[in-house]
């Protein structure tokens, strides 16, 4: 297996300590701070490894409360809140230097069988032909600062291919709705929690960053502060990581310095997969300072 994909595969599974006390390890991919999607794929697999009875998420409400230290590990503490007959509650507290940084509810059902109807596939060319976000001509990864260089051109255990171009200098601004093609590098094995942990982490990538399109943000000036501020999912049906998935993203509002964002994941074949939400801070500091 690619070693980058490996190595992820490892950052989501957990040491377990105690029954209820997990501890993960943290990865710089090119920020100065722990990704969000790390965070919400440790917690997943840390509330997972505490349901019993082949119940399966179905969602997760989660804040991000401090930003994490990419340079220590998270310790996970699960609190059982719920075991009934059909659903299981659990939370989960990330804690770093002894402070909770993350806290998450997730909510996990047996297997049943209900009424069935879905939004519909927008219609966006396929993932074929697109170019991968790293594909990025020499010449401008020249005038990008060496922060922002070192995140777009770091080896991704994904592929994500952007129906709509992402610009980084000089972006006009554009309606806030974004639809991305993401999948796994290479083949995964066939273990229905792992995908959804997975899901789970790249359900950060580029979400509340839609809200900034209608503002042409140059990010390469370096003075735009964004951070999660809290993430929502629900899982719908069955899918598989390595196989295309289509995030399809809007922004309804952005005010007081923050920017809402909604999504969903769709199967190349129009199978709604799952939903997203989330909420972050957009600050832009004047040049300069």
């Amino acid at each position: 297996m690619d070693p980058v994909l490996a190595d992820l595969l490892h950052l989501l599974e957990l040491e377990r300590l105690e029954l209820d006390l997990f501890r993960g390890e943290s990865r710089d991919i090119g920020s100065n701070r722990v990704f969000g999607g790390q965070v919400l794929g440790q917690a997943l697999c840390a509330a997972t490894w505490t349901v019993e009875g082949g119940r399966h998420v179905h969602s997760l409400h989660a804040y991000f409360l401090r930003p994490g230290d990419v340079n220590a590990p998270i310790v996970y503490h699960v609190q059982r809140d719920r075991d009934g007959r059909s659903f299981s509650n659990r939370r989960v507290v990330a804690i770093q230097h002894g402070r909770p940084i993350f806290n998450m509810t997730a909510s996990f059902q047996s297997p049943e069988q209900g009424l069935e109807h879905q939004a519909e596939m927008p219609d966006v060319p396929g993932p074929d032909g697109l170019a991968d976000v790293r594909e990025i001509p020499a010449e401008l990864l020249e005038k990008i600062p060496e922060k922002m260089r070192r995140f777009v051109t770091a080896a991704r255990p994904f592929e994500f291919r952007p129906v709509e171009p992402i610009h980084i200098f000089s972006a006009e601004p554009a309606p806030p709705v974004r639809h991305i093609w993401v999948r796994a590098i290479e083949p995964l094995p066939d273990d229905a929690p792992l995908h959804c942990r997975l899901l789970a982490y790249i359900s950060d990538y580029q979400l509340v960053a839609t809200s900034t399109l209608p503002h042409g943000i140059r990010f390469e000036l370096g003075n735009v502060q964004m951070a999660s501020l809290d993430h929502a999912m629900w899982f719908h049906r069955p899918f598989r990581a390595d196989e295309w998935l289509l995030h399809s993203m809007w922004s309804p509002n952005a005010s007081g310095a923050r920017g809402l964002a909604f999504g969903q994941f769709f199967t190349a074949d129009g199978r709604l997969v799952a939903s997203t939400a989330q909420e972050g801070l957009i600050r832009i500091w004047p040049e300069g300072t």
